[in-house]
């Protein structure tokens, strides 16, 4: 690939001063953890093993204490108290649906929200990951875009989420008990707040990270990451992280996505299904999810579903039809069960697998496109909505 910026927003949404203090050791990369330990004096022979000992101490044993890192020398668990700390974004709330669904609201580093959601199923168990505080996108049927992108999270907020859930879940293995490879999170989703690609640096060093095999160990198959289509990254996105990826398509015109999906008006349809074309090569992934949300009279004809069909042609795919999940002041409604199960079945036909996504979490607001940090559920009318989707 030429040598390009990437495609980030760092510079307006980085905090503008870094924390002093103690270093936190979660979010490090093995190589930052490296150069840390360096630097408070770790001798050049050990430091490799050292990295190793912390690392197993932190991701898969989820200790947070340094005094209980029984394997490492006295000397260098006193140097590691003084300079370093293990922590987590606050947890504020944890709610729990009739399902089963259980939403966090989790507080980072200057009081800003973030939502994220477990959702339990019978052969995995899915934690929604968000990867910033807010969402530039302002996709008009998606409660999280009716919020302002604040900033990017940090690698160690957004791998942070997933060692909260994780306790939450009493899921960190107990010492001697016999190794369990029954996983209650066995699946991550970057679908929650924010457009991971807008935050491609932190969220590929934090998918490092999950993946890393001496610690949490998921699979980059069990790793799907969610784009509305920013181009640019998603061959990067191949080749740095290699995970699943998921596109939020919505619509099988431009006229209709411009309005849905506002990006797609950097970014065609045209344009975006060129970039994903290659996706499957680039890391050998077996094929891309198409996330399909169902509006009433809006993109649920058997026009609509014959278009998609054509559109997708040549690349490996499913496609993932989404029961719209209504929240206060939304512009749209969702369609009819009777046209959603004739789309899926005109895609189904095509030879495509069309599930229809069983809407989870609906009670306490944590289903697909409802997430807002509980600060920011400000209450905008009807009319309000659609007089700003007039105006874009």
């Amino acid at each position: 690939m030429p040598a390009t910026a990437p495609i980030t927003q760092d510079l307006v949404t980085i905090p503008r001063k870094a924390p002093e203090g103690p270093t936190n050791l979660v979010g490090l990369t093995r190589a930052q953890m490296r150069d840390a330990f360096l630097a408070i004096g770790t001798p050049e022979k050990q430091v490799k093993m050292r990295v190793n000992q912390v690392w197993q101490w932190v991701y898969y044993w989820g200790v947070r204490d340094f005094a209980q890192m029984t394997n490492l020398a006295k000397d260098f668990r006193a140097k590691l108290t003084e300079h370093f700390t293990i922590a987590l974004p606050e947890l504020v709330s944890r709610s729990v649906s009739a399902d089963g669904t259980r939403k966090y609201l989790v507080r980072i580093a200057g009081g800003h929200e973030v939502e994220v959601v477990y959702i339990p199923e019978a052969d995995r168990g899915t934690l929604c990951i968000s990867s910033q505080v807010g969402c530039t996108l302002t996709c008009s049927f998606c409660h999280t875009g009716t919020q302002k992108l604040v900033r990017n999270l940090t690698p160690g907020e957004i791998v942070g989420q997933i060692m909260l859930a994780r306790d939450d879940l009493g899921e960190w293995p107990e010492r001697g008990a016999p190794k369990n490879e029954t996983r209650l999170l066995s699946n991550i989703v970057l679908m929650g707040m924010g457009e991971p690609l807008y935050n491609f640096d932190g969220v590929r060093d934090a998918m490092k990270i999950a993946m890393d095999g001496e610690g949490i160990a998921l699979s980059r198959r069990r790793i799907t990451l969610s784009t509305s289509g920013v181009v640019p990254e998603i061959a990067r996105c191949a080749e740095e992280i290699g995970c699943q990826l998921a596109v939020s398509f919505h619509a099988t015109t431009d006229e209709v996505r411009d309005k849905l999906v506002p990006i797609n008006k950097k970014w065609n349809i045209e344009t975006l299904l060129k970039a994903l074309k290659e996706y499957p090569r680039l890391s050998n992934s077996e094929r891309i999810t198409f996330e399909y949300v169902m509006l009433k009279d809006v993109n649920d004809s058997d026009a609509d579903a014959r278009r998609l069909v054509n559109l997708i042609k040549g690349i490996p795919a499913k496609i993932n039809l989404i029961p719209f999940n209504e929240w206060p002041g939304a512009p749209y409604e969702r369609s009819d069960w009777s046209r959603i199960e004739a789309f899926a079945d005109i895609v189904y036909k095509a030879g495509y697998a069309s599930p229809i996504r069983t809407p989870r979490g609906e009670d306490i607001m944590a289903a697909c496109g409802q997430l807002k940090s509980a600060t920011e559920r400000a209450r905008k009318s009807r009319r309000a909505i659609e007089a700003e989707l007039r105006e874009g």
